[in-house]
């Protein structure tokens, strides 16, 4: 699997954490850090982002993104008003693990501003572990993982 991480300029301070996270936890992936870098000239929104992101999916140079901006919320939407893109917002743990085997979507986006505390590197780094602690797509729970997979599908 090939896993972009990109985020919107507005949070370009998580960068560099985001991507060691998505690398520590994607153990088996090629991960790719798209930016944006804290030396870059250039801002990006995350609508512009999300373009970039619809774009890197459908010519499949990936196959999957972690990405957001500093609510989650905008860059989850814009995501998803892209062809082909399934994106789930993922403020927690739990959110993460279910998007990643119930949705089987190709991106997350996470709250990289929002209420982030004290606490938020942890929740962070607990939210990109949860999303790669199994194969995506295995449903959940495991008692009705038939039917969940079969709903999934109907997505995309």
């Amino acid at each position: 699997m090939k896993i972009a991480v990109v985020q919107a300029s507005s949070q370009v301070s998580k960068n560099e954490m985001l991507y060691e996270y998505t690398k520590k936890y994607a153990k088996d992936a090629e991960v790719i850090n798209f930016g944006c870098f804290v030396d870059e000239d250039g801002n990006y929104t995350y609508v512009e982002i999300a373009l970039l992101i619809g774009m890197l999916i459908n010519s499949h140079i990936v196959d999957f993104v972690v990405t957001g901006c500093s609510s989650g919320q905008g860059m989850m939407l814009a995501c998803n008003s892209m062809p082909g893109v399934l994106c789930g917002y993922v403020p927690t743990a739990k959110d993460a693990y279910l998007f990643a085997q119930i949705n089987n979507g190709n991106v997350v986006s996470l709250p990289l501003g929002e209420e982030y505390t004290y606490t938020g590197e942890k929740n962070l780094e607990e939210t990109i572990k949860a999303l790669f602690s199994e194969p995506f797509g295995g449903g959940y729970p495991k008692s009705e993982a038939k039917r969940k997979i079969a709903d999934a599908k109907k997505l995309l």
